[in-house]
């Protein structure tokens, strides 16, 4: 098969292979996909490079977690009635060698989700790591019908994958976003209502656009950045919900937490409940069908290229990049 790989941590340019390794088999309970589509997020760059001290657990690696295509082959255990079956797949290079930037992917059989013919693969291809850990972030704590839900970064790929799951979960959902030219876009994504961060006084805002009732829970792009003003805006036992931070070992404000009673869930995709994740990947295709989530996508690459279309989500493409295998 084509495929993508590197046998060392590095630059893309310096790393990333590209030719013909051998097609892959599924096992019991596995199911190979055929890709047509490989969706890139920054956790695939952040294990190739070395980040947050990640090391390689595996002497080559296909990179990429997510991507959509068909199911071409089923092993022992899985009915061979899915071959045939349009599917997107998550957490497909999790504790595992070869992801989706090859021809053919092999994963556990309930990592393939079924895709309605109505979704283009570009879509659903990069939503498994970002939209499930949008959807751990808003109901890790239970259900938020009638609740008040922020969502820090709202355009981001965790972002848009929040507000969509949050506002068919019930809730009320205020964005916020860097600039007033963002706005707009935070509403049309589904926010019911949206700040920009460059204003000033956030807080104050953000309690503006709930007529002054604190926020029930905080899907958090910025744990260490935006922490005094969640305190400020989040009800007595509240929940931060936080995926990512700028600062790795950032200070933690104990007594005003401890006060308050907030909670504070910090996520990472990889080791989430098998129930949280089949949870997910139901609720992120229905809001996919209904058309809900919609990413924009900023380019689509050959597999030739995967070079640089890493490079472009490290220079912070505005939307989705993937390949197409």
């Amino acid at each position: 098969m084509r495929a993508a790989w590197y046998d060392r941590q590095g630059p893309a340019r310096e790393v990333l292979q590209v030719g013909e390794l051998p097609d892959p088999s599924p096992g019991a309970g596995e199911v190979r996909v055929r890709v047509s589509v490989s969706g890139i997020h920054v956790g695939d760059l952040g294990k190739r490079q070395g980040w947050w001290g990640s090391t390689m657990a595996f002497p080559r690696v296909v990179p990429h977690g997510d991507g959509a295509g068909v199911i071409d082959a089923v092993g022992p255990g899985v009915d061979p009635a899915r071959v045939g079956e349009r599917v997107w797949v998550y957490l497909a290079q999790s504790y595992r060698p070869f992801g989706t930037a090859a021809e053919y992917t092999v994963v556990p059989a309930r990592h393939a989700v079924p895709l309605p013919a109505e979704v283009p693969y570009e879509q659903a291809a990069g939503l498994g790591i970002p939209g499930i850990t949008a959807h751990r972030s808003i109901f890790a704590d239970g259900p938020v019908r009638g609740q008040r839900v922020l969502v820090t970064g709202a355009l981001g790929a965790v972002g848009r994958a929040a507000v969509a799951v949050a506002r068919r979960g019930g809730a009320t959902v205020i964005a916020t976003v860097r600039t007033p030219e963002q706005v707009d876009e935070a509403l049309s994504a589904g926010a019911h209502h949206a700040v920009d961060t460059a204003g000033g006084d956030i807080a104050a805002r953000i309690l503006d656009r709930t007529g002054g009732q604190p926020v029930d829970r905080v899907a958090e792009l910025a744990f260490d950045a935006n922490l005094a003003t969640n305190l400020e805006v989040l009800r007595i036992g509240g929940v931060i919900a936080t995926y990512a931070t700028g600062a790795a070992e950032p200070t933690i404000p104990y007594w005003p937490l401890g006060f308050q009673n907030i909670t504070v869930r910090f996520l990472s995709n990889d080791d989430f409940p098998e129930s949280a994740n089949e949870a997910a990947a139901t609720d992120l295709t229905a809001a996919l069908v209904a058309g809900d989530l919609r990413y924009p996508i900023a380019a689509r690459l050959p597999l030739a290229q995967i070079a640089e279309a890493h490079e472009l989500v490290e220079r912070g493409a505005r939307g989705r990049v993937v390949l197409d295998v």
